[in-house]
């Protein structure tokens, strides 16, 4: 049975007290729910993989208490003094919050945590909830989506419990996500690079840092997590609205960008002669919104009954719309 805390005292005390006891709990961020646990217990970091039926080969993130917490799991020693004064920019400007750098790192972060790499992604989490757990740990947490592995990120406590119910402790219900998408991921060993488009737009990242980020970076191996071509994906087969697959299933689950969903869903219907779930992420096309809303409305959509579900690309190549595009690529990939 997997208890649900509320993101006060009392709550916050419970959930550190079972982490420290090597349990897992689900940890509201401002971006999605992640599956906390201790990030230098070999066992506590195995049971996320089990639970989470990851594969080890996909790296974790470890998030901080605060930046003082940063040498505990980076080797700094190991930067060129160009890396850590990009390093120093990106922490002033865009800590806390989402944004996951790749760095080198120490003998203390255990290699299941790192997949058997040289480095290791590390951020300090905005969000209230996060900061206070974290503080009360007083240890650096590895904390994944609190999601089985390649299905949709979570962005509430409901979503947890109805992804790993009775395979965790406890999660802390701390709302929906502010955000709703995951960090961007930027590799500061060797030349800075965009590892996964999210939260933080690129454009913002190449302003901080004086330069543009190398980008297309397209490894054999995940470097970082959320690389793999298939990620983000809803049980339903999803695919990008473009020309119509021949064969449809008698219930067709819709996705689009903005708008009123009834009517595209309607549209839809008197194209296809189908039943049609539509749901539309901003009805006036806000990107904040729809980054937001994006993992809500699939996971509602995954849950309709649909056979297949249709999505709309987003036209927005940068920024969140960046994101955007590349989780629906990755979701859409079989």
């Amino acid at each position: 049975m997997t208890r649900i805390l509320d993101p006060d005292g009392p709550g916050i005390a419970a959930a550190a007290e079972l982490i420290a006891a090597g349990e897992l709990v689900g940890m509201p961020t401002e971006t999605v729910y992640g599956l906390a646990g201790l990030a230098f217990d070999e066992a506590a970091v195995a049971r996320i993989f089990a639970v989470k039926e990851r594969p080890t080969f996909d790296p974790l993130i470890v998030h901080l208490p605060a930046r003082a917490a940063l040498s505990e799991v980076a080797a700094l020693d190991k930067l060129h003094l160009r890396a850590i004064a990009a390093l120093d920019r990106l922490i002033e400007r865009f800590w806390p919050g989402p944004l996951t750098v790749v760095l080198p790192r120490t003998s203390r972060v255990p290699d299941l945590v790192a997949s058997g790499l040289p480095t290791v992604a590390v951020r300090m989490p905005d969000h209230p909830a996060a900061q206070a757990l974290l503080n009360a740990v007083g240890a650096p947490l590895a904390a994944p989506s609190a999601n089985r592995f390649g299905r949709i990120s979570p962005t509430s406590a409901g979503d947890v419990i109805a992804e790993l119910g009775g395979r965790i402790a406890a999660v802390i219900d701390g709302g929906p996500c502010a955000v709703g998408i995951e960090s961007t991921i930027v590799s500061l060993v060797g030349p800075p690079t965009l590892l996964r488009p999210g939260a933080v737009p690129a454009g913002a990242i190449d302003e901080a840092l004086g330069a543009p980020l190398a980008r297309g970076v397209t490894p054999t191996t995940p470097l970082a997590a959320g690389m793999l071509p298939q990620h983000y994906a809803p049980h339903t087969p999803l695919v990008l609205f473009g020309d119509l697959p021949a064969s449809l299933p008698a219930h067709l689950g819709l996705l689009v960008q903005s708008g009123d969903a009834e009517a595209a869903g309607r549209a839809l219907a008197g194209r296809t002669g189908r039943r049609v779930t539509a749901v539309s992420l901003s009805a006036d096309g806000d990107l904040v919104e729809r980054a937001r809303r994006l993992f809500a409305c699939l996971r509602a959509l995954d849950d309709s009954g649909a056979g297949l579900i249709l999505a709309e690309d987003c036209l927005e190549e940068e920024g969140l719309g960046h994101a955007i595009r590349d989780r629906l690529r990755r979701a859409s990939s079989r």
